[in-house]
């Protein structure tokens, strides 16, 4: 009830909510690139990852970041 009385505090919840948003949506988009640009995943590990990440996204991102083995970190970066 306190938010609700106060148009400031709506504003910044609304732009919390909002950015949260565009965070969970750039986490899906970068373990999908990430999943496609391993070089040590096969062509049917990569379709079983995209379909995980898609159908449960939230728990798919998770694994997915999860089992990834730091070794995909250095082809990307280095």
């Amino acid at each position: 009830m306190l938010v609700a009385s106060y148009p400031l505090l709506n504003i910044f919840w609304t732009m919390t909510i909002f950015f949260f948003w565009v965070m969970y949506i750039f986490v899906i988009f970068w373990a999908l690139v990430d999943n496609f640009r391993r070089s040590d995943h096969s062509g049917g590990a990569k379709a079983l990852w995209t379909v995980f990440i898609i159908i449960l996204p939230v728990i798919g991102v998770l694994s997915y970041l999860i089992t990834r083995p730091r070794t995909a970190e250095e082809g990307i970066i280095g």
